[in-house]
């Protein structure tokens, strides 16, 4: 079992930048990685990003791509979000997860079965 600990949201201006950070404990995730999900009111819990911890790949949903940039302290525990040029829309609840498998490509919440508590993102206009 992994144990997630989310940090650093808070309420921004558009345009301007914020990272969360997410503090992992449990062995498991260094063999996968992590992702970051977020959920905004009356929508389904979409996701953002995904790392793998030994190497360092990454990718993206398409709505944050060239904006957000997630990355790992590998000598360490920790998982940010580096989110830059906010819009309102990104306004949400932003979790991390680990994943039940190893693999590559995931993107649905069903494959993750650890999360974290979440920190809430708003963005003004």
């Amino acid at each position: 079992q992994v144990r997630l600990v989310e940090s650093g949201g808070g309420l921004v201006q558009a345009g301007g930048s914020l990272r969360l950070s997410c503090a992992a404990s449990g062995r498991t995730f260094r063999s996968s990685g992590l992702g970051w999900f977020r959920q905004a009111p009356g929508k389904e819990r979409e996701f953002v990003a995904y790392i793998t911890w030994a190497i360092g790949n990454t990718y993206y949903a398409d709505s944050v791509k060239g904006r957000f940039t997630i990355s790992r302290d590998n000598d360490g525990n920790t998982m940010y979000l580096q989110m830059n040029s906010l819009k309102p829309e990104d306004t949400a609840v932003y979790y991390c997860a680990a994943p039940k498998t190893t693999g590559w490509g995931k993107t649905s919440p069903v494959d993750f079965g650890s999360w974290g508590q979440g920190t809430q993102v708003t963005v003004s206009s």
